[in-house]
């Protein structure tokens, strides 16, 4: 963000709070560029016994994750992460427990975690071109884009 929200001032950046931030340097304006994270749910998906991976259309052959979607407004999480289930693969899910929240750093989001359980006949949405399924002994292996974030909520994930 390069121009106040507020004015359209210029942004210029000093310390807010111990931390670096644009802030709106017009006396009258008081804007400062909070920088929030972005509330992001996350389905970890047991599909048929096993835990289900999704492709996005933008990503590279062989990419796969979790079942994302941005909490729209005044939506409870529980009820986001059902629907961005049946939104990108039509399945119907229900939520078996709460795996935690994360911090995505790379994206300045805050993923809420559920496991869920899916049935139904797969239809992918226009966002996916795929989908794999993989073992809880696979799964620990697979080599995610962010290995150790990843990693970190299927270890969580995963019964000790």
């Amino acid at each position: 963000m390069n121009y106040c929200f507020e004015c359209g001032a210029k942004l210029k950046k000093k310390l807010i709070d111990g931390v670096e931030r644009y802030f709106c340097k017009l006396s009258h304006c008081n804007y400062v560029n909070w920088d929030n994270p972005v509330p992001v749910v996350a389905a970890i998906i047991r599909y048929q016994d096993k835990i289900l991976l999704a492709q996005n259309t933008s990503w590279p052959d062989g990419r796969y994750s979790f079942i994302t979607g941005y909490l729209e407004r005044c939506e409870q999480p529980e009820v986001a992460v059902i629907r961005e289930v049946s939104e990108e693969l039509g399945l119907d899910a229900k939520i078996d427990r709460f795996i935690g929240h994360f911090i995505f750093h790379d994206k300045n989001q805050i993923l809420i975690v559920y496991a869920v359980t899916a049935q139904g006949e797969i239809k992918l949405n226009h966002e996916l071109v795929s989908f794999k399924l993989f073992s809880e002994q696979d799964i620990l292996g697979y080599m995610f884009s962010f290995p150790t974030f990843a990693q970190s909520i299927i270890k969580k994930y995963l019964p000790k």
